[in-house]
């Protein structure tokens, strides 16, 4: 098991990036780690792997033979937050399940969606995604009670920094792509602060929603916020989406599918955070239509 729960060098440098360099530690506690929850969870992890804040074990559970994934996160916050939203979905079969938790250790249980291919991977359409959107619409709270799900406003100000850095270390020259985030990044603020409050998935893109049973779109790896759902849509709305008619177009069809989507705030939602989409095929080098599209789009 210490093989396969050993951080390689580059994961290290991608959590480095996200974590500082604190991180180090955690990497070389985590074999003790997983191997300590293997044994009070009844788990026999058999692959590893993960993104830029968290690392991931599919696990056999060694009582049914069924498929897990054990999740962990450096910073607790991370699961404390994925925990909370995932508990107010409990109720909801368009969002994977959480099975157990050990928040001090950053630590998640998850339910495995079968079959599980990633949306990106399958054909879909705006029906499918709208019944996704329908069944993650939950209203803020009203009872008062502490929560550590941050407001979105955070999340706009960590995604903005992270594509700023990104643009940075890429290289690329682009003093107007700069000053479109700057600009972009205000906009994205000044929606959030004023919109409908609702539970935020946060990072609702093709690559983080999984193929379920009958056919049914399943949400994963949620970054939650408190703030206006039609955050969610973008990504949805912007995919492959190279000229303004078929954007109109795409926004029309979801709002007549989700009750509460407002059309206007899904337009402006896209041209702010169009930036953020189109830097990382910038920093690429890639110059196609949609790239083009986006980079025209956030200067509107």
């Amino acid at each position: 098991m210490r093989e396969l729960t050993r951080v390689a060098p580059e994961v290290r440098e991608r959590l480095v990036v996200r974590f500082g360099a604190g991180v180090v530690a955690w990497c070389e506690e985590l074999p003790a780690l997983v191997s300590g929850l293997a044994a009070r969870w009844d788990l026999d992890p058999v692959t590893a792997g993960g993104g830029g804040t968290s690392r991931v074990f599919r696990c056999i559970k060694r009582d049914t033979g069924t498929p897990v994934w054990l999740k962990l996160a450096p910073d607790p916050l991370i699961a404390r937050e994925e925990a909370e939203a995932l508990q107010v979905w409990a109720m909801t079969p368009s969002v994977v399940t959480l099975l157990a938790q050990d928040l001090a250790a950053g630590a998640l249980l998850l339910d495995a969606v079968e079959p599980g291919d990633q949306v990106r991977e399958r054909a879909w359409n705006l029906s499918k995604v709208a019944a996704l959107l329908r069944d993650l619409r939950v209203p803020s709270p009203t009872t008062g009670e502490p929560s550590a799900v941050r407001p979105l406003t955070h999340r706009i100000d960590f995604v903005f920094d992270l594509t700023v850095r990104r643009l940075a270390s890429s290289g690329v020259n682009a003093p107007a792509v700069s000053a479109t985030l700057r600009t972009a990044r205000a906009a994205a603020q000044e929606l959030a602060a004023d919109g409908p409050a609702g539970l935020v998935h946060g990072d609702l893109h093709p690559a983080n929603v999984l193929s379920g049973p009958g056919g049914r779109m399943v949400a994963i790896d949620p970054r939650p916020a408190w703030g206006d759902p039609d955050f969610d849509t973008v990504d949805w709305i912007l995919d492959n989406t190279t000229d303004q008619t078929v954007l109109d177009s795409k926004i029309r069809e979801l709002a007549a599918l989700v009750p509460g989507m407002s059309p206007h705030r899904v337009l402006s939602w896209c041209r702010a955070l169009a930036p953020v989409i189109a830097v990382p095929r910038i920093c690429a080098g890639q110059d196609d239509a949609q790239t083009r599209f986006l980079t025209a789009l956030a200067r509107h």
